[in-house]
This record gives structure tokens, sequence and C-alpha cells, in this order.
């Protein structure tokens, strides 16, 4: 379900694209069966575009990544987490605006 400008996180390229990456990262921890998730999908993405180059976006399907769902302790979905610097800076459950997302990119940029 990733954009244009949305990555897709996996356990396998979790190390090099988040953790290990340049700029600040929003990783969208969803899955296919989230009305709420479908709902935020098109404000995920638009800010994936609004800040190609400068920061990366991204979903993580909670069901095919359970080991990175439970390191992270994700109990809802969606729950949105920046990271910058191999680490998370700041975390949001539940649907929220392109505003509020890209706000709270904006802080770690």
């Amino acid at each position: 379900m990733a954009g244009k400008h949305t990555l897709e996180f996996t356990e396998q390229n979790f190390e090099a694209e988040v953790l290990k990456a340049d700029m600040p990262v929003l990783v969208d921890f969803w899955a296919e069966w989230c009305a709420p998730c479908r709902m935020m999908a098109p404000a995920v993405e638009a800010v994936a575009e609004e800040y190609a180059g400068r920061a990366k976006v991204g979903k993580l399907n909670v069901d095919e990544n359970q080991s990175l769902t439970s390191r992270y302790q994700i109990h809802s979905i969606p729950t949105l987490l920046v990271f910058k610097n191999g680490g998370v800076q700041e975390q949001h459950g539940g649907v929220i605006s392109k505003d509020v997302i890209a706000k709270m990119l904006e802080r770690h940029l």
C-alpha cells in the first residue's frame, strides 16, 4: 500500500533504510485490514511527496513484520514513529491530519 513517494519498510531493510538513514524517517505502522490506516494513507503519501529529499517516509506492515512491531511496542495502529540518528524521536497513535504529520517531521529536520 506504499505510494509513489512512500517507501515500504520491512525487517530486511529496516536497519539500512531507517536506523542508518542520514535524514529523519517517518514510519507508519499499519495493516491492510485497518480502516483508520487506509483513511490516513493519503495524508502520509502527501507528506512523503512534500518532504522528498529532506526526510524518508514509509509504511511498515505490522502483520508481515511482527518482530519490529514488538520491538517498538506497537499495540494499536495506525502508529507513526519519527526516527533520527537510529532512535525514536517522536510517536503518535491514531488517525491524524497531514498538517500534524508534517509538524512531527518538521521538528526533526
